[in-house]
């Protein structure tokens, strides 16, 4: 039953889409103004403020009312958009991983030396992850689901492969000098950054209660991302035949 209510919704407003201006509802939010509406930023709007609504409430308890009410358009156009609230939720999915991977290409480490390369590595995605909090929290929301909105998403493993490129290659260049240690792959120095960067966000109403501090605060902030750049570095050092 939603199913057809929402292909009639998304019917309706493309045939109202296609109505010369003036004619049609002249109530709808948007059209009474007579400017003309600028489809990608209204799209990216609508993404932007659904992204905040699915962190906040999760997706179950999300409405594309309230969207609608936040972006100054229609539930009618969001769907004109998206199709559905589950495929406006992949796109708020999508949208957040490749924050990220787009983070992670801007960084330039080719004149680093590994140590320094991977150091750096860790504290951008740190960075990030601090200034992105709702990324954190929909990553949350999504595996309580079990991921199962995010297996529906295959370009979101896509999106992986260049940071893993990055930093494998950055690893490689460390064994090459003696400096990093043969075991450890990408995968595991990924998992070690993001496990950490994670906790920072996920954890820090409970954590910062329970021991009495602030870890969104400088310097503690600051002490805690250059924390993590020792510990990626001063690990992948363990077993190797350091050169100084």
């Amino acid at each position: 039953m939603t199913e057809d209510l929402d292909t009639a919704v998304v019917r309706g407003t493309r045939r109202a889409a296609a109505t010369p201006a003036g004619q049609g509802d002249g109530n709808a939010r948007g059209q009474s103004t007579g400017r003309k509406r600028d489809p990608e930023r209204t799209r990216a709007e609508i993404l932007k403020v659904s992204t905040g609504v699915f962190a906040a409430q999760g997706y179950s308890g999300a409405r594309v009312d309230e969207i609608a009410a936040l972006t100054r358009t229609t539930k009618r156009m969001i769907y004109y958009y998206f199709g559905s609230k589950e495929q406006l939720y992949l796109e708020v999915l999508k949208d957040a991983y490749g924050g990220i991977r787009a983070a992670e290409r801007e960084i330039q480490v080719g004149s680093l030396n590994p140590r320094d390369a991977v150091r750096r590595l860790a504290e951008l995605t740190y960075d990030h992850h601090a200034q992105h909090s709702d990324f954190i929290r929909l990553v949350m929301i999504e595996n309580i689901h079990r991921g199962v909105f995010i297996r529906q998403v295959e370009s979101i493993r896509d999106l992986v492969q260049p940071a893993v490129g990055l930093l494998e290659e950055i690893l490689k260049r460390g064994r090459a000098e003696g400096v990093f240690r043969h075991d450890a792959d990408a995968f595991d120095v990924h998992l070690v950054i993001s496990s950490y960067c994670v906790f920072q966000v996920a954890n820090q109403y409970t954590f910062g209660y329970l021991f009495g501090r602030d870890l969104q605060e400088p310097p503690l902030s600051d002490h805690l991302r250059s924390m993590l750049g020792d510990v990626v570095v001063a690990w992948l050092e363990t077993g190797a035949e350091v050169k100084n």
